[in-house]
């Protein structure tokens, strides 16, 4: 029984091919590089291409302008102030608007 049991390990050793796994680094994303205030361009293309977006959120502003989601939270609130865009829901920090149809 005792022999048998030596015969199943080395078996199984020699199975495994013996090689330790190589673990992977993993996958690295690139650092996001976004301003963190306006430029004159980039606010002329919030005031212009942002109100005609059908699907309007911070995460799509600051992607779009390459501009940090802080800011685009606060050009979000400038654009509903002005009544370019409308709020459709708010939900804890999340906030997600539309273009306001006449």
């Amino acid at each position: 029984l005792v022999t048998g049991l030596s015969l199943l390990h080395s078996s199984t050793t020699k199975m495994a091919g013996g090689a330790k796994k190589k673990w992977s680094k993993g996958k690295s994303r690139d650092k996001l590089n976004n301003a963190p205030l306006f430029n004159k361009e980039s606010y002329e293309k919030l005031l212009k291409e942002i109100p005609t977006a059908r699907l309007i959120t911070p995460s799509t502003v600051s992607d779009r302008l390459k501009i940090k989601a802080s800011l685009a939270r606060r050009a979000i609130d400038e654009l509903l102030q002005k009544g370019l865009i409308k709020k459709v829901v708010q939900h804890h920090g999340q906030m997600i608007c539309t273009r306001a149809t006449a």
